[in-house]
């Protein structure tokens, strides 16, 4: 994860989706796969970049407010100045929802802002600061049969332990760029502090401290394209459980130290032998530390003083080859390996340190994008073979905590994107995954699909009108649902969700806009926490949302 080009993942690499406010951003780049190697990343998803306004993108006033289902209220409003030398942009985001589930009420308040000088004709430098209050309410997961019929409802335990994840987080960062021409260099820092509290099955209050620098070096000729690049992040973690009473801490369970720390250098070379034609090769080495030391575990005494420590290294290569027959078209393969080091989320399940491998691929995709006439497209073929993918095991002598390394399994599939615009006023938007997911000659689940992850997926959105009047209908579809169990046994039933959106131009630089989710109330099941078996009793089935409308308007001065 990173914003505006700067990792903003803790140094044990679990990353908080929550933290990136959607509002705030111009746009999202998604870096798949092996393409995200430019960025540093060297994981099997690749990367997601959050890139947010400058006083140079967006001058002026921008007032933002919506209303809708569920006592649902939010409100932006951003302000954007520039000058010769200096610009600035900052917005502030509020929100609260009593959520379509009992238990499930949200609040929010956020900050994001940005400086940027222009320090002579070479460098710029531009500081960031992000600040996030989040309070949510935990509903928890139902069993099948209640998150069918009566999917309003929360777990017993989410309102007996009033389950919440709470954060507090201040994010300071930097970056300084250094431009001649065909080649430039990006520096920068970032300090990330963050307070989580977050009453489950006991109450878990982590509060936690990540810094780190990075560089990154691009070249840009016409026969040779080049990125060097590295980053260092260190991250200390005060992790505390108590006793869950009714959401308030109780007696102290557990008390650890946890250090963190990610180190990588990577490179890319893109050489042009020919004018349409690109070949690729790049690699990135990875390391990685996890050290915790148990102050005080109440339930295993003899763990007290206990030291437990993780160390990672990896190089993963990267091969491809980009072949452009025409300015608008692309033909694309890559072959890459991936490797990624599990965290404290995965390597403290329980007190003392499991003995987790790193998560390693191999994977290979091949892709086209591009337009002709009135379409556009993307598509993607991909195959990762991977060792050690963690996933849920039975506990057993061999097996010591509930996530641990998989032998092998296989991600194979289809991503395709089609856009048809035939007239100004109407304009066709399809989006189809096919997800073949599977174990591969495991001793207990043999060849059977993995859990959670639908086979097929297909959404739709029909635009007519323009920026003046528009209505869009939409669609998601999932034909079939996925298995809920590793044995293959229990699979949850498929389902189409209905919208429209619709939007008008009020005034010159006002807009009014409505959207309307699943129009028809269809119940179904979204998501699943997997289980080993699944039986009628199991409350592991998260509900998609109730039938909401929200509307809401923009303007700009």
């Amino acid at each position: 994860l990173l914003q505006d080009g700067v990792p903003i993942n803790p140094a044990d690499d679990n990353g908080d989706f929550q933290e990136l406010e959607p509002i705030f951003f111009d746009h999202l780049e998604v870096y798949r796969g092996a393409n995200a190697l430019r960025f540093g990343s060297g994981t099997l998803g690749g990367a997601i970049n959050g890139v947010t306004p400058t006083g140079r993108t967006a001058q002026g006033l921008y007032l933002r407010g919506d209303v809708g289902s569920f006592d649902s209220v939010r409100g932006l409003v951003s302000a954007g100045a520039a000058g010769e030398e200096v610009d600035a942009w900052g917005a502030i985001s509020a929100d609260r929802s009593d959520g379509d589930r009992d238990h499930a009420k949200r609040r929010s308040l956020r900050f994001h802002g940005n400086v940027g000088l222009k320090l002579g004709d070479v460098v710029t430098s531009r500081f960031y600061a992000s600040i996030n209050n989040i309070n949510q309410q935990i509903p928890g997961a139902l069993t099948r049969a209640e998150a069918l019929t009566t999917p309003r409802k929360a777990a017993a335990a989410s309102i007996a332990g009033n389950q919440a994840r709470d954060i507090d987080s201040l994010r300071l960062q930097n970056r300084t760029t250094f431009d001649w021409g065909a080649l430039t260099l990006d520096v920068g820092g970032f300090v990330n502090a963050k307070s989580l509290y977050h009453p489950i099955f006991q109450v878990v209050d982590q509060e936690s401290v990540d810094r780190g620098a990075f560089f990154r070096f691009d070249y840009a000729g016409e026969l040779v394209e080049a990125t060097f690049g590295g980053e260092l992040r260190v991250g200390d973690i005060r992790s505390k459980r108590f006793v869950n009473l009714a959401g308030k801490r109780g007696a102290l369970t557990f008390d650890a130290d946890q250090d963190a720390r990610a180190a990588s250098l990577y490179g890319e070379l893109r050489v042009k032998p020919a004018q349409s034609l690109s070949l690729i090769a790049g690699g990135i080495y990875a390391d990685g530390k996890r050290k915790q030391v148990i102050n005080l575990n109440t339930a295993t005494p003899a763990q007290n003083g206990a030291v437990g420590r993780a160390d990672f290294d990896a190089f993963s290569p990267k091969v491809g080859i980009l072949f452009e027959p025409l300015s608008d078209v692309q033909f694309y393969a890559n072959y890459s390996r991936s490797v990624e080091f599990p965290g404290f989320n995965e390597l403290a399940q329980i007190a003392s340190f499991v003995p987790l491998d790193p998560q390693r691929a191999w994977t290979a995709e091949i892709g086209t994008r591009g337009k002709a006439g009135t379409f556009s497209w993307d598509l993607s073929l991909y195959r990762a073979d991977i060792n050690g993918e963690m996933l849920q095991f039975t506990v057993g002598p061999d097996i010591p905590a509930s996530t641990f390394n998989a032998n092998r399994t296989r991600h194979e599939g289809i991503e395709a994107a089609l856009e048809w615009t035939p007239i100004d006023w109407l304009r066709l938007r399809q989006v189809y995954a096919y997800s073949s997911f599977r174990f591969r000659g495991d001793v207990e689940f043999a060849n059977n699909r993995l859990p959670i992850v639908p086979k097929q997926t297909y959404r739709a959105e029909l635009r007519l009108g323009t920026d003046a009047l528009h209505i869009a209908p939409n669609l998601e579809w999932v034909p079939d649902g996925p298995f809920a169990d590793y044995r293959g046994q229990v699979c949850t039933p498929g389902y189409a969700l209905v919208g429209v959106t619709g939007g008008a131009q009020l005034a010159n630089g006002i807009d009014a806009f409505v959207d309307v989710r699943n129009l028809t109330g269809k119940k179904a099941i979204g998501d699943i926490s997997a289980a080993i078996v699944a039986t009628s009793g199991s409350a592991i089935y998260y509900p998609v949302e109730r039938r909401a409308v929200s509307a809401g308007v923009r303007a700009r001065f």
